[in-house]
């Protein structure tokens, strides 16, 4: 659905390209939560927001969603396995919400398409 769409290959080489955003974690830190439950809580907020945005999907291609959302998961834990447990910056923490909004906003292009056809 998402995954496998040029849109989330650029995104992915968006983090890539600002990984150095990351690599002082252990300092400053201002949140509680660690770079990765940030981008946890995150993504799960903008998929319960894409799913309450699109009630007619049905329960199937809702799974398809969070399979999606667990890949997307698994491919930044190994992008930031180095610093996923750092506790996140602020400028981190902007990056993530970024980041997942980002990821959102392929998933309503994915799902308007479906919806279309």
């Amino acid at each position: 659905m998402v995954t496998d769409k040029d849109g989330y290959m650029h995104l992915v080489q968006y983090l890539t390209e600002h990984l150095g955003i990351f690599e002082n974690s252990q300092q400053q830190s201002a949140a509680e939560d660690s770079v990765m439950e940030l981008f946890e809580e995150q993504l799960a907020a903008q998929i319960i927001m894409v799913c309450g945005q699109n009630p007619s999907l049905t329960f199937t291609q809702r799974n398809i969603v969070i399979r999606e959302v667990d890949s997307i998961v698994y491919d930044l834990e190994e992008i930031l396995a180095r610093v996923a447990t750092h506790k996140a910056t602020a400028e981190q923490t902007l990056f993530i919400t970024e980041f997942s909004c980002l990821i959102k906003n392929l998933f309503d292009q994915e799902i308007a398409k479906l919806m279309a056809a």
